[in-house]
């Protein structure tokens, strides 16, 4: 790896690169989704320049972007890098929906792991606040889960 300078996030001690790859494009978005050894090429490339933090969400794809950066960090490559992923957005009934509740939180963050293929995401967020639970709920969610989260950051 290269010369991408590094910064702490947080108090945790989580240290990401200071250039971020954002992977939405990837698989949703902007177009029809790219082809996939192309697209793991792209992430192993930026990976070998330095840029070592990954940005996802369930919402991509929908779901498809996490599968496609679980693929690319195959191999020994996750432990180069700081991976973060999102909750907060999905669909109910082919219309996007905003949502905090405890149960969905919970769940969706162990399918981003299975789809991810890890057993840690190094920072899982909110998407989107869901302005009809009180924020209250789903940060509680946070205080009594042994899901293993590095640092959790809730954006308002």
């Amino acid at each position: 790896m290269t010369g991408v300078r590094r910064i702490k996030l947080g108090s945790q001690g989580l240290e990401v690169s200071v250039q971020g790859l954002g992977c939405n494009g990837m698989s949703a978005f902007y177009g029809s989704p790219k082809p996939e050894p192309d697209m793991i090429k792209l992430i192993h490339h930026a990976i070998k320049a330095g840029v070592t933090f990954l940005d996802t969400s369930d919402f991509y794809g929908p779901k498809t972007n996490e599968i496609l950066l679980g693929k690319a960090l195959k191999g020994g490559v996750k432990e180069k890098v700081e991976v973060a992923t999102k909750f907060g957005i999905r669909y109910n009934n082919d219309a996007m929906e905003i949502c905090g509740d405890p149960a969905y939180v919970r769940a969706s963050c162990e399918a981003s792991l299975q789809r991810l293929g890890m057993d840690c995401i190094d920072l899982y967020y909110q998407h989107r606040i869901d302005r009809c639970l009180p924020i209250e709920i789903t940060v509680n969610y946070f205080n009594i889960s042994s899901t293993p989260l590095y640092t959790i950051i809730f954006l308002f």
